[in-house]
C-alpha cells in the first residue's frame, strides 16, 4: 500500500509530508483527529521555573489514574509518537487527556 501512496503522490505532484493515525470511524474519525492534535499542541505550555517539566494544559489540575487495556495503551503510544514533533513532544497520557476531554465535552 505505502508504495502505490508514493506512487500516486509522484504522479500527481504532490510531496508526501506526514502521515495520519489510524482513528476509526472512517472519513469523519480521519477528518476529526488532526483537529485533536492541533488543540493539544496549542494548549500544552511549559512549566515556570528554573527546571520547567514536561509542557501541559494549565486547565488540567487533577492527575488521576486511569485503568486501561494494553491494547489501548499501545493505541496512545502510537498516537502521541505520530503527533510528537522534534519541537514537541506529546505523550500517551495526554493524548488520552484530551481525547476524554473532547468525549466529555460533547456529553449534556
Amino acid at each position: 500500500m505505502a508504495r502505490k501512496i508514493k506512487q500516486i503522490a509522484e504522479n500527481l505532484g504532490a510531496k508526501i509530508v506526514g502521515r495520519l493515525p489510524e482513528v476509526g470511524g472512517g472519513a469523519f474519525g480521519a477528518a476529526r483527529l488532526p483537529q485533536v492534535v492541533a488543540d493539544l499542541k496549542s494548549r500544552l505550555k511549559p512549566s515556570r521555573g528554573v527546571r520547567p517539566g514536561r509542557p501541559t494544559n494549565s486547565n488540567w489540575v487533577e492527575r488521576p489514574k486511569v485503568p486501561m487495556s494494553a491494547a489501548t495503551i499501545r493505541k496512545l503510544k502510537k498516537l502521541a509518537s505520530r503527533a510528537s514533533s522534534d519541537e514537541r513532544k506529546v505523550s500517551p497520557m495526554q493524548v488520552a487527556a484530551e481525547l476524554l476531554e473532547n468525549a466529555v465535552a460533547c456529553c449534556n
